[in-house]
């Protein structure tokens, strides 16, 4: 299991300059031909660093809110359910991971102008980047040509507005999530034992109202009493919310016990105090399922998945060997409920069909790509086959289970790059995209309502990325 920040260190803004330390920025310096970098293969030799190639994405992003933060949730909002046009906004809600417990606190904030490509069969020369901020010095621009960047698409940048309002929390913040029926209430798992739940209504509606232009302000900070606390006997990391039964919510900790509570109204909860019990060792998250009001899943370090009808009694009404190491995380498909993806300790990814349990092996795809723990995994909210991955080695990979291996298309592609992109041979089919540059990541989701849209935390701050190759998945109009 791999759960905390290894360093935690407060982020401070940087100043734009050159990548490489000592190095020069004249024009007359020799030209290094790019190189494409493997994950797991390339190694850097000294004074080498990665660069990121813009063309791979529509939109990419970063900033931080000060402390790193282990957890985050995206919170529904009223902007629209399916948008396709730039410049964005996202509203966030996140939990800081500081160096005392004091400094703690919950964040409330909201991005806006997120920039990037119109998704045009041919990108248009020389469009309008008044969105794009080139303050981040992870930018790919150093020459300063801005109409020769746009042709090619967006580097990383700092977004150009960020507004911030925090609510103290005593004790660094395990988990945080949404009721997806009311985005205001959220349930945070504190290492102190406490899961709390908050209403950040007030937060909400002051930042909908600031300007979406303007120099960003020191964050408000502010004190608040939760909706309701309950107290385990031990800290923990697994919570989630019921789709289908608003307030109805599962708690789990590393007393391997699962706690379930009900709402007795929009602010009080009832927490059973007789715990679901049937795993061996930590619940390290868990699941509700999409479908059905009373089913939910849970994963542990003791390898297993377990199934839970809470009409049932406080035993699983199914449990199987998931993983030959800890099982960190967990998703459950929201288009094909049926399909349940897990990640482990050791790396591995497995993808079962729930229909064939009774059969023995459910497993329908598993993958051995990432040699480090799974960090956090989630199905796309608008593909069915899609699913996207983070690990403790670093990259964030984006999966299609729909994908096969075509020979011919390989080799057309090899032609027009002339042999410069030859990745591993066993590289599976299924691997859509890889994105790195973020260090120890932890938690990635999906934006319900922005399709390809995808944020992801580390110790170092947020990325809000958009691959250009997983375009197709958007729905199709028009206007763009």
């Amino acid at each position: 299991m791999t759960r905390g920040i290894k360093h935690r260190m407060k982020a401070k803004s940087k100043s734009k300059g050159s990548k490489k330390e000592g190095g020069s920025s004249s024009s007359s310096a020799p030209q290094i031909p790019a190189k494409v970098w493997q994950p797991g293969v390339d190694k850097l030799e000294e004074g080498e660093e990665l660069q990121c190639d813009p063309s791979a994405y529509n939109s990419l992003h970063g900033f931080h809110i000060g402390w790193p933060c282990l957890s985050f949730d995206i919170l529904r909002d009223s902007l629209g359910l399916v948008r396709t046009e730039f410049p964005h906004t996202v509203y966030f809600m996140a939990g800081t991971q500081a160096e005392k417990p004091s400094w703690n606190s919950i964040g409330i904030f909201k991005v806006s102008n997120i920039s990037g490509k119109r998704r045009e069969p041919v990108p248009k020369l020389g469009t309008d980047d008044s969105g794009m901020d080139d303050e981040d010095s992870d930018s790919d621009d150093d020459s300063g040509d801005e109409d020769e960047n746009d042709a090619q698409g967006p580097s990383l940048q700092a977004t150009s507005s960020s507004f911030l309002r925090k609510v103290t929390h005593q004790g660094c913040v395990n988990r945080i999530r949404s009721m997806p029926q009311n985005p205001h209430i959220c349930a945070a798992w504190a290492d102190t034992g406490l899961v709390q739940v908050w209403d950040l209504s007030s937060h909400l509606n002051a930042l909908a109202e600031t300007e979406t232009e303007g120099v960003e302000g020191v964050a408000a900070v502010f004190n608040q009493d939760p909706l309701y606390k309950f107290k385990h006997k031990d800290e923990g990391y697994a919570i989630d919310w019921s789709p289908l039964v608003p307030g109805r919510l599962v708690s789990g900790d590393c007393n391997n016990s699962i706690y379930l509570w009900e709402p007795k109204s929009a602010t009080t909860w009832n927490v059973d105090n007789a715990p679901f019990i049937g795993h061996a060792a930590s619940v390290e998250d868990l699941q509700w399922s999409p479908t059905e009001p009373h089913v939910f899943a849970s994963c542990s370090v003791d390898g297993s998945i377990a199934i839970w009808d809470i009409r049932l009694g406080k035993s699983p009404a199914a449990s199987f060997k998931a993983h030959n190491a800890d099982v960190n995380v967990m998703s459950w498909n929201r288009l094909a409920s049926c399909m349940l993806a897990s990640g482990s300790d050791d790396g591995t990814i497995s993808i079962r069909d729930l229909r064939l349990l009774k059969e023995g092996d459910s497993v329908v795809a598993h993958f051995e790509y990432h040699k480090h723990p799974i960090t956090s995994i989630e199905w796309s909210p608008h593909e069915a086959s899609s699913l996207a991955v983070s690990s403790s080695d670093n990259q964030l990979t984006i999966w299609d289970l729909s994908l096969e291996k075509d020979e011919e298309e390989e080799a057309e592609f090899k032609a027009k790059t002339k042999e410069h992109v030859n990745a591993p041979e066993d590289l599976p089919p299924q691997l859509l995209f890889i994105h790195q540059g973020q260090k120890d990541l932890k938690e990635l989701h999906w934006h319900a309502q922005i399709p390809g849209m995808i944020v992801s935390t580390a110790a170092d701050g947020f990325n809000i990325l958009m691959p250009s190759n997983i375009q197709s998945t958007l729905p199709s109009d028009g206007a763009l």
